[in-house]
């Protein structure tokens, strides 16, 4: 919503909290941002459990950012994300979805929706490490096959809270590029044509 509010965002994804701290728009627990301060949005950033959001202090102004999930399109990959440039880099990219969503993207492959990117994890729901990327209420796991897909020109990339993201090609990643899928927690495989 940042230009539907005016808000100046980089193209980096960052934007002045000072800035945000204005508006006039209530946070989920229905208080209003402006009676917020500075020092509990730091607090709220530090304690996030999924590692949402970066904050920069630049010139003596603090920056927030979300780490992943835009929609704006003045966001830059390049500038928001690190790329990805070798299947060295990532041990496990898996993307998580739900049963009745299997059909359409065996069809159709998986589509960025409304977003920038296709969301990927960097491990399985259960791995500790895994803070972000993966809904816990899956039951499909889709592992796509990085050394493929860098080869053929994919653009991954990592956020600064480990979810692997990609624009895909035209905003889908094409089924070829599956390396296997399974249900969860089960990991039985599931055939699919390729």
């Amino acid at each position: 919503m940042a230009s539907e509010l005016n808000l100046d965002m980089r193209t980096d994804g960052y934007v002045r909290v000072r800035d945000l701290l204005k508006l006039n728009l209530e946070t989920f627990a229905k208080i209003p941002l402006k009676l917020h301060t500075v020092d509990e949005i730091r607090e709220a950033v530090r304690r996030d459990n999924k590692q949402r959001f970066s904050l920069l202090e630049e010139d003596g102004e603090l920056l927030i950012r979300a780490n992943q999930g835009h929609t704006v399109t003045t966001v830059t990959s390049e500038s928001l994300l690190k790329p990805i440039l070798s299947a060295d880099e990532v041990s496990v990219c898996v993307h998580g979805t739900r049963r009745k969503n299997l059909d359409s993207i065996l069809q159709h492959g998986l589509k960025r929706m409304a977003r920038l990117h296709v969301h990927f994890s960097s491990g399985l729901p259960t791995d500790g490490a895994v803070i972000s990327g993966m809904r816990q209420s899956v039951n499909i796991l889709i592992y796509l096959d990085v050394n493929k897909a860098l080869q053929d020109g994919m653009k991954l990339y990592i956020s600064d809270n480990k979810v692997i993201l990609t624009e895909g090609f035209d905003g889908v990643v094409p089924v070829k590029y599956f390396e296997k899928i399974e249900t969860w927690p089960g990991r039985a495989p599931i055939p699919f044509q390729k």
